[in-house]
């Protein structure tokens, strides 16, 4: 099964909160974190979250330092990823903002 195959058809915010869900490598985000809430990933954290989105959705995101400092809420990393989405990107290429 290709990792296109099981991609989800769009990355929700419960996607992406179960993404955040391993304590290991995210310890500070609660189960519960509203869409708006205040979010701080650390270079690490987000490396991982990338590396775990193209291992599980085939989705290669390379954001840039403005995408980076934007990634503020579990809102805004989903709308983030939602339009890094091959379908959404032109070319469905990897998007480099």
């Amino acid at each position: 099964m290709s990792a296109e195959a099981s991609a989800p058809t769009v990355i929700t915010t419960d996607t992406v909160r179960e993404l955040l869900s391993d304590r290991k490598i995210f310890p500070g985000v609660p189960d519960d974190l509203g869409e708006d809430a205040e979010l701080v990933l650390d270079s690490l954290g987000l490396v991982w979250l990338l590396h775990v989105v193209e291992e599980r959705y085939g989705l290669v995101v390379e954001p840039g330092d403005d995408d980076i400092a934007q990634l503020t809420s579990l809102r805004r990393l989903t709308e983030f990823l939602s339009a890094a989405r091959p379908e959404a990107a032109e070319g469905g290429g990897p998007v480099d903002r």
